[in-house]
């Protein structure tokens, strides 16, 4: 659990040495659409609010403060006041009969985030949770 919020921490920090550059590979157009893809991930469930309580509990243990939780919505807000504001807004919402979408939208102060490495570090963890749950480990 150390291990893994701290190469979270090592990958969120790496967000602001992020620079702006107009020839960046994930602006515009069909750029769009991989930086969706960065963004989502199916699960092989159909449970939004434990889905919803995985989230919120990972987004925790990696130093998040929870904003805004909303059942109905399938949304959630996070800060992480850490040296930096970095704020993170997931939703959770069904994608077929058998899965659920999750996709996470990050901001560094008021910048998107294009870089992919806290979204794999978020789905990462998330994944390894979403697992346990379905093991029914606490």
């Amino acid at each position: 659990m150390i291990i893994r919020s701290c190469l979270l921490v090592a990958a969120l920090a790496l967000v602001g040495c992020v620079h702006n550059s107009t020839n960046s590979a994930l602006e515009v157009g069909s750029n769009q659409v991989q930086l969706r893809q960065i963004q989502s991930r199916a699960f092989d469930t159909t449970e939004k609010a434990k889905t919803l309580r995985t989230v919120i509990s990972t987004l925790q243990d990696l130093g998040f403060v929870i904003d805004k939780a909303d059942l109905e919505l399938g949304s959630i807000t996070a800060t992480k006041l850490d040296g930096y504001a970095l704020r993170m807004s997931v939703t959770v919402r069904p994608r077929n009969a058998k899965q659920l979408l999750v996709r996470a939208n990050a901001q560094f102060q008021e910048a998107a985030v294009t870089d992919p490495a806290p979204y794999q570090a978020f789905f990462s963890s998330l994944a390894k949770s979403m697992f346990l749950a379905a093991q029914n480990v606490d």
